[in-house]
């Protein structure tokens, strides 16, 4: 005779079962098939140079392929749009940029919700902008700038576009201390660069990996940075902060998402992995070429960090009126 069990037995039978399926998939991952880095730029850009340096690390580490996919447009948003909507799985993660901070209130119509829809993995790093200028300009210091900028007439500067962190950040700058800084879009950091160093525009505010080459070359002189400490690739430059600026601190940065319904055991692994693959010296040494000062911690902390940089910007868009390219 079969013995039917109590109704609160075979809730609990179930309950029990339901607890163990995340554990075991878990506990799977990730043999079942190769991992996918999103890059949500196109290849050549530093979203692009930050997958490709992770990947085989992670490889290594996880016994599992490791793939890096590029989907670029809309300021990143296709790329993460595309990691959001893809199966919670573990096998497919994004490695986004600081327009991800920016994107949420500069594009109205995101097919995501960014806070709710997807999960900090790991934040990967931090780096400077710098503000350059022309070899042949009267500016010598930040400080000729800001002199400048108190003038009727004003200083053009050219950022890589409307609503990138370089424009939200002198226009933040420039509100903050009321100058007259006017902005020059540019569409990426080739016709920026172009521009600059042929002295088409006085300032430029772009990456330390994109600035730095015209640096070395004597074309362009570097005035400032935007970080709160000196960058470690340009020691001698100072920071805005030093410079009169107290508090002022605009980095740009990296971090993997994954889709928000990731089971936590995995993007706990994954932020693991990330985190010791960024501890390998020719890891940190290829980051650090590339202008970018690792930072390691726990999703918690990444997700802290991406959530105040989406509402530092949101403000600074809102209130400036700024609108997308």
């Amino acid at each position: 005779m079969t013995k039917t069990l109590p109704l609160w037995a075979a809730a609990a039978a179930l309950a029990a079962t339901l607890a163990a399926a995340p554990c075991a998939f878990a506990q799977a991952w990730p043999a079942k098939q190769p991992i996918k880095l999103v890059a949500v730029f196109p290849p050549g850009g530093s979203v692009d140079q930050v997958a490709r340096i992770l990947a085989p690390a992670l490889q290594q580490q996880l016994g599992q392929a490791v793939v890096v996919d590029n989907k670029g447009g809309a300021s990143g948003s296709i790329g993460t749009g595309a990691v959001a909507a893809s199966p919670p799985d573990g096998y497919t993660f994004a490695v986004v940029f600081d327009t991800h901070g920016v994107n949420p209130a500069l594009i109205p119509a995101l097919p995501f919700d960014t806070r709710r829809d997807l999960a900090a993995v790991a934040l990967i790093g931090t780096g400077a902008m710098v503000l350059a200028t022309h070899a042949d300009t009267p500016y010598k210091t930040f400080a000729d700038v800001v002199a400048a900028g108190k003038t009727s007439q004003g200083v053009s500067y050219g950022s890589i576009g409307s609503g990138s962190l370089g424009h939200l950040a002198v226009t933040l700058l420039a509100k903050n201390a009321q100058l007259n800084l006017v902005h020059v879009p540019y569409r990426g950091g080739g016709p920026l660069m172009n521009d600059a160093i042929a002295g088409h525009v006085p300032l430029s505010i772009g990456s330390v990996f994109l600035t730095k080459p015209h640096l070395d070359s004597k074309r362009l002189r570097a005035l400032a940075v935007t970080t709160s400490k000196r960058s470690a690739n340009l020691p001698d430059v100072p920071t805005v902060a030093e410079s009169g600026f107290a508090g002022f601190d605009a980095p740009a940065w990296w971090a993997v998402l994954a889709p928000a319904k990731t089971p936590p055991e995995i993007v706990k692994r994954m932020n693991e992995e990330i985190n010791a693959a960024l501890r390998q010296p020719d890891v940190a040494a290829k980051l650090a070429s590339q202008g970018i000062e690792v930072r390691t911690g726990t999703p918690q902390v990444a997700q802290v960090f991406i959530d105040g940089q989406i509402d530092i910007w949101a403000k600074v868009v809102k209130d400036n009126g700024i609108k997308a390219d």
